[in-house]
């Protein structure tokens, strides 16, 4: 008796237009930054969620330092980083990253990290430390952190804003219909009320956020996402276009075309926020020196006082 042999159907992936297409790194300054994080053991989430830009900000000598390993507790799927149980903690990782800052002479840097679901209070101590090593071996080097949800706890997220980062970080992602399906280890309401708690507790810490189009949401949910960020306090905001890192990953449900980007960022500058990066390849480090400057120039975000009175 022959046994039928299940046959794999692959989906067809849409071709990138033109405005997503990118050289492919390779000048002296990216080998020599890509040589130096194999040296001190470090990654990046450049290289971990095959970001578009790598090239570029590599080639000017900026990266966004990936913390607590490179494997994340939670599968969101839109997301390249390996995903499965941690395996211990590198308790001399930020004196490497602290080390790595120093030794690049970088003026600007973000700090970013997987999920750590697994430790007590999410990773938030070695946020903190890297935070203030980095301080001591470049004081003149700006620092933004990257994090994430903490599930929720209100210690952790206090635990690095008093290490006294320049801004923090913290994705939406994507609409909150689309959660359960991109993002089943967030909660929309939790991101809120996190970057709602940073504004409150640390008014004078940045607070960022950012969003990926193309997963499937319409146009208005864009809207009210943007009026939502708005008004949790978030001052910052990075819009880009959704690439899936492979066929196992959610597809593109469309890409937006780079006018649609304009009209996003003019939406989004109405509602009111400080500084917008908006366009197909933004991400949220990318050109973050620049976002900061340009947001401290407008000096827009709103107070905890004035929003609560609002």
């Amino acid at each position: 008796m022959s046994t039928a042999i299940p046959v794999q159907v692959i989906r067809p992936r849409a071709q990138k237009p033109d405005w997503l297409k990118v050289r492919a790194p390779g000048s002296p300054n990216y080998l020599r930054l890509k040589e130096l994080m194999r040296d001190q053991g470090l990654h990046t989430v450049c290289e971990e969620a095959h970001c578009p830009n790598i090239g570029e900000c590599w080639h000017h000598g900026t990266a966004t330092f990936m913390i607590l390993g490179d494997v994340c507790t939670r599968a969101c799927g839109f997301c390249a980083v390996q995903h499965g149980k941690p395996a211990g903690l590198d308790r001399e990782e930020p004196a490497r990253v602290a080390e790595a800052v120093r030794s690049m002479a970088l003026r600007y840097v973000v700090v970013t990290s997987v999920d750590r679901d697994d430790l007590e209070d999410g990773g938030a101590a070695i946020f903190a430390e890297t935070i203030r090593l980095t301080r001591e071996a470049r004081p003149s080097c700006r620092i933004e952190v990257l994090i994430p949800d903490f599930q929720g706890h209100e210690q952790a997220l206090r635990t690095v804003l008093d290490a006294g980062p320049d801004v923090l970080n913290h994705n939406t992602e994507t609409v909150p219909r689309l959660y359960r399906l991109a993002r089943p280890g967030g909660r929309y309401p939790r991101t809120l009320e996190l970057l709602d708690r940073a504004r409150r507790y640390a008014p004078h810490v940045a607070t960022k956020s950012g969003i990926m189009v193309g997963l499937g949401e319409e146009w208005a949910e864009v809207v009210d996402t943007l009026a939502d960020l708005h008004e949790a306090g978030v001052g910052i905001l990075t819009i880009g276009q959704y690439l899936s890192p492979s066929a196992s990953h959610l597809p593109v449900a469309r890409y937006y075309h780079p006018d649609e980007f304009e009209m996003l960022r003019i939406t989004a500058v109405n509602i009111g926020f400080g500084h917008v990066e908006c366009g197909p390849l933004v991400r949220s480090s990318y050109h973050a020196h620049e976002q900061t400057n340009a947001f401290e120039q407008t000096d827009r975000q709103p107070s905890a006082g004035a929003r609560a009175s609002a």
